[in-house]
């Protein structure tokens, strides 16, 4: 397995196996496609080790039955890695509906009842990988407040990794977090009229 060497060494009293399995906070995003993607892949990783997988979507439908969810349901069920638990919220509204005209409090209100089920699983150590999945755009929309996030994060218990998926995940976020990816389109079949099919979008 390749094992990677850090480019520093910090000077901050750890030892090299409690910096190695010190718990992340990662952050997934930009404007390219696969962010939640990404996140996914890095779920079955963690079934894989046995851990337990909290998995919270935060902009998707409920009714939008993404490829991933059954995925994992199943391995999650399978009795053979770790246990796989799969909430959803929001009422079908996404980046795109936000522009719409309307009233959004009910997604608010949803959206934050989901931050408070996530803080509650972290202060039990529920899971040892949450996947907030689309959850940077309650906090870019001004619905969570990004400073409680990091306070949280920051001062959770135990091992628990977290990984965020989102445009235009606030800077503080990224300021915080110890792995930020940003995907940046290159090209997107959609660009030339193409919609997103099965098998690839979901």
């Amino acid at each position: 397995m390749p094992q990677g060497q850090p480019s520093v060494v910090p000077d901050d009293g750890l030892t090299t196996r409690q910096r190695r399995n010190r718990p992340l906070v990662m952050v997934h995003t930009g404007v390219g496609k696969g962010k939640s993607t990404a996140a996914f892949g890095l779920a079955l990783r963690a079934w894989n080790q046995g851990w337990p997988i909290g998995v919270f979507q935060f902009v998707k439908s409920a009714k939008w039955k993404v490829g991933e969810e059954n995925a994992l349901r199943v391995l999650g069920a399978s009795g053979e890695g770790g246990s796989v638990a799969w909430h959803k919220m929001g009422e079908g509204w996404s980046w795109v509906q936000r522009d719409l005209q309307g009233d959004n409090s009910s997604n608010e209100e949803k959206a934050r009842e989901g931050w408070e089920q996530v803080k509650r699983d972290l202060a039990a150590e529920t899971y040892r990988l949450y996947v907030l999945d689309e959850f940077a755009y309650p906090m870019h929309w001004g619905w969570i407040d990004t400073d409680e996030v990091v306070d949280v994060l920051r001062n959770r218990p135990g091992t628990q990794h977290v990984v965020i998926t989102g445009r235009n995940a606030p800077g503080k976020l990224l300021d915080f977090a110890d792995l930020v990816t940003e995907m940046s389109k290159v090209k997107h079949p959609m660009d030339a009229g193409q919609k997103g099919q099965r098998g690839i979008e979901w």
